[in-house]
């Protein structure tokens, strides 16, 4: 768990602004024209809208993105009834989790009642501000009834939080330990810990799964809940057991699942070893769960366990659940969250925890692959596939059961304006998949004794974006496979290495020798030339044998282009090749060259690179709009530099007169389109947006794409080799898994429109 002391805490909710959240402007804000529209007089339009149709609140005002966080203090974390406004903090809190997993808005609303009837009214008198209710950290049992009254008077949702979220995420983690211990859910013992609102909840949910009744053995602080007690509300009543056995060391004889919802340590090792084989253990009292993970881990080996806690596998947190569920029910206007709705996103859980997990989320948790199995049985919070795989499930089941308002019926498009939301959706990388996928061709991909390598060649095969061929020692590719659970199935591995290819390594070396005989290669040096994974793979696509090669991933960038240059040669009539960078932001995607190969081009080559890469953004279904970079502008310096860009331009301007190119230009003016009409008027580029720049030499242009990248945070493809006859591209050295993925599907894009004529430049 992280550390972090009380002055620590403090510091963080006090410095700068105090809090955690804020209210910002969504519309223009700084004329009079704008100021009039957003108060008086324009705001009276909408008011009389919606005074006509309810409903229009959705359409004119941020209700149909709003939620209330609301608690009255009386049950906050586990700190108790400490007060409305004591408990603001976390309130604030979980608004600010409701807006960056899900980018839902939230008022947190705190209010000093205890009093269940006055809590409801005050509730209801408010509820037209909001889309939606949470209703927090109120206490048992008066919860119950304060979110089943206000669902019986209220047309949006409300959703207690404490019972369900609890009761949603584990209950994704029961169905998951279930099927890798191959028990069956209406056959198990359940013994439940605590009673409270989570409990109940749990319990409910549990037996709508399919755990029997009967099944289900629940205690609170006196004990076992039997059918003897007379101090239990209804809510307790509804599990009490008709049975003699009252303690927690007795239930849990020959059970198959303990869920403690209670306080830490109540679980002893001598109970732990009386259930059944293959206990599933819920241990989620926090800080200090019921029994210690290492503790249980030591005595049960063959345990199933998951906590309240980030440092231990299988941590059951809510912000699983209630951010997209709230995101599904506002954007089908439901007008409650039902049962059918909370057992959708269980369901939905539990899936997404089978599918291959996102680099991104290997990274954040400090582990190479993570997969299904004992200690992985429930996504992370920090999984983005969340909002698109529980928000469309809620969405849809709200449509089914009839308490959606708007239907929704482009999914696809739906799961594209989530991740739109959430800043995670790239078109143009979308559109490359895509069209790779159209016609999948074989793409070698070299340095396969890598994990990532091998995990991207799973991700293309799964994906249908390639026909991955590992190039690489077959043992350690099949050993490491198996190491983190890759399934390899229908992927080509090629060991070049192998006596098996002896045959095709003299047929290469023979090839190599021929091409390369008049300039200074023998026979024996292409034959020692051909053992390297960069020369075999290139002349597996050199004779058809594949469409298309990938390296790169630890080896030097020279080491790739030399064979390809060798081997294949260049697709143009001045030989001239480059390399660029495709720069992701949320102004849309830039292309960026030369990033790779000349240091210090000539105008003639400048002009080239130009070239080269507006046929590269063509392939993209793209037109290229170009800026020749420099420190000057349009003649302002006549040093060396500008010259000979302005020469460049000159080449392009008098040569391919359509080609939308102008400079030299500085950076500010090419990307600033209303600053570029002020002052250069005449421009070629007139009012258009840049979407492709040309450097003056190689220090600018890798310096650029690298300030890009760790910088402003773009999401960088590359680098692109442009320039040689077939399909060969290089991967920056230690890339990600998805930079080899969009690495692999732009090599398939080139073996699709490859074509041996030559390119005149």
């Amino acid at each position: 768990m992280t550390k972090f002391t009380r002055e620590e805490a403090l510091r963080y909710h006090s410095c700068g602004r105090p809090g955690k959240i804020e209210v910002i402007p969504t519309k223009p804000y700084n004329t009079q024209y704008d100021l009039s529209m957003a108060y008086t007089p324009g705001v009276a339009e909408p008011c009389l809208e919606i005074q006509k149709n309810n409903d229009d609140a959705y359409i004119y005002t941020a209700k149909c993105n709003l939620v209330a966080v609301i608690s009255n203090g009386t049950a906050v974390l586990g700190l108790g009834d400490i007060g409305a406004l004591a408990g603001k903090p976390v309130m604030e809190g979980k608004g600010l989790l409701f807006k960056v997993f899900a980018d839902v808005d939230v008022f947190d609303i705190e209010v000093n009642e205890k009093s269940v009837d006055k809590l409801i009214a005050t509730i209801e008198a408010i509820s037209p501000t909001f889309g939606g209710i949470n209703l927090e950290d109120i206490k048992a049992p008066e919860c119950f009834e304060v979110e089943e009254r206000l669902k019986q008077k209220l047309d949006i949702p409300v959703f207690h939080d404490d019972q369900h979220g609890t009761a949603i995420i584990s209950g994704a983690g029961l169905l998951n330990a279930l099927e890798i211990i191959e028990k069956k859910i209406n056959e198990i013992k359940v013994v439940i810990n605590g009673a409270g609102a989570a409990a109940i909840s749990c319990a409910k949910l549990y037996k709508n799964l399919g755990v029997k009744a009967d099944n289900i053995y629940m205690l609170d602080s006196k004990g076992l809940i039997t059918a003897k007690r007379t101090d239990l509300n209804k809510h307790k009543q509804e599990f009490a057991r008709d049975v003699s056995i009252n303690t927690l060391a007795e239930v849990l004889k020959g059970a198959d699942v303990f869920l403690g919802l209670s306080v830490g340590n109540i679980l002893t090792p001598d109970m732990l070893k009386t259930m059944a084989p293959n206990p599933i253990v819920f241990a989620m009292a926090n800080p200090v769960p019921e029994i210690a993970y290492d503790e249980a881990i030591k005595v049960r080996p063959d345990i199933i366990m998951a906590t309240g806690r980030s440092d231990y596998p299988n941590q059951i947190n809510n912000v699983l659940g209630f951010p997209f569920i709230f995101r599904g029910a506002l954007d089908v206007r439901a007008k409650t969250i039902n049962e059918e709705m909370k057992l959708a996103a269980v369901h939905a859980l539990a899936k997404l925890a089978k599918e291959d997990v996102p680099e991104a989320v290997n990274v954040a948790y400090k582990v190479h692959n993570l997969s299904f199995g004992k200690e992985y049985i429930i996504p992370k919070p920090l999984d983005p596939r969340l909002i698109t795989n529980v928000a469309p499930a809620v969405a849809k089941a709200a449509m089914e059961t009839g308490v959606a308002r708007i239907p929704i019926t482009d999914w696809k498009g739906y799961s594209i304006e989530l991740m739109k939301r959430m800043g995670l959706y790239n078109k143009l990388v979308d559109d490359i998949r895509i069209k790779a996928g159209q016609q999948p061709k074989r793409i070698i991909m070299a340095d396969a004794s890598n994990f990532k390598v091998i995990k991207a060649a799973h991700l293309v095969h799964m994906e249908g974006i390639a026909k991955p061929v590992l190039m690489g020692n077959e043992d350690e590719i099949h050993k490491m496979a198996k190491q983190y659970n890759l399934d390899l199935a229908g992927i080509s591995i090629i060991d070049n290495y192998s006596p098996k290819e002896d045959k095709r390594r003299k047929r290469y070396a023979q090839l190599l020798f021929e091409k390369r005989q008049r300039k200074g290669m023998t026979y024996d040096e292409a034959h020692e030339r051909i053992k390297d994974p960069n020369y075999f793979g290139v002349m597996m696509v050199e004779t058809g044998d594949a469409d298309g090669f990938l390296a790169g991933f630890s080896t030097r960038y020279a080491n790739t282009i030399r064979p390809a240059l060798q081997i294949i040669g260049s697709n143009n009539t001045q030989n001239h090749i480059a390399g660029m960078y495709i720069i992701i932001t949320k102004q849309g995607p830039f292309f960026f060259a030369d990033t790779t190969v000349n240091i210090n081009p000539s105008s003639r080559a400048l002009a080239d690179t130009a070239l080269l890469t507006a046929n590269e953004v063509r392939r993209f279904n793209m037109v290229p709009k170009i800026a020749m970079l420099s420190f000057s502008n349009f003649g302002s310096n006549r040093t060396d530099s500008p010259n000979k860009v302005r020469e460049a331009v000159e080449i392009l301007h008098r040569d391919y007169p359509d080609l939308i190119v102008d400079g030299e230009i500085q950076a500010t003016f090419a990307f600033n389109r209303q600053l570029r009409m002020e002052k250069f008027p005449f421009s070629k580029l007139a009012d258009m947006e840049v979407n492709t720049v040309i450097f003056p030499d190689l220090n600018a242009g890798n310096i650029a794409y690298k300030m890009m990248q760790e910088l402003a945070g773009a999401e960088v493809i590359g680098p692109v080799l442009m320039g040689i006859r077939k399909p060969i591209n290089v991967l920056q050295m230690s890339s990600s898994v998805r930079e080899i993925v969009n690495m692999t599907a732009i090599t398939g894009i080139d073996a699709k429109t490859v074509s041996d004529e030559i390119i005149s430049l």
